[in-house]
């Protein structure tokens, strides 16, 4: 098997409406992150009360902002998105968790919605992030 065989990511047979449907939701949820990341990077104070409130301080609040950035970005590389989002389910699980906590009931929608979301990418795109994987295993 060759480099560029063992490398390359596995071929999908899904229809192209539903290849374009998972693009669409990538770039979507890219934008969702890299705009939510910004809020929490330039410590807008509208978001540090509100992470005050769940009783996160200012540098958590600029690491998950980090975080979010990575994730925007990993999302609109073919490579890494499926790789993004499960990391994207460990961070909305976490906030779906936190809000539940704190903040409760109607508050927790939101984090519930991008859950769901990255989920699905995260299962859509898991023969490729297991083909990452398995290639940096190798190295």
């Amino acid at each position: 098997m060759s480099a560029t065989t063992a490398s390359a990511a596995p071929t999908t047979t899904r229809p192209r409406s539903a290849r374009w449907a998972l693009g669409v939701l990538q770039v979507l949820l890219a934008a969702l992150y890299l705009f939510s990341a910004f809020g929490k990077i330039s410590l807008d104070p509208t978001v540090v009360e509100g992470f005050a409130m769940m009783g996160i301080g200012p540098g958590l609040t600029v690491t998950i902002g980090v975080i979010e950035l990575a994730a925007a970005i990993g999302l609109l590389i073919p490579r890494l998105s499926g790789l993004a989002a499960t990391g994207c389910v460990v961070l909305m699980t976490g906030a779906v968790i936190s809000t539940l906590a704190t903040l409760g009931g109607a508050m927790v929608l939101v984090p519930a919605v991008v859950l769901v979301c990255v989920a699905v990418v995260a299962w859509l795109r898991r023969r490729e992030t297991v083909a990452l994987l398995r290639t940096r295993g190798r190295r």
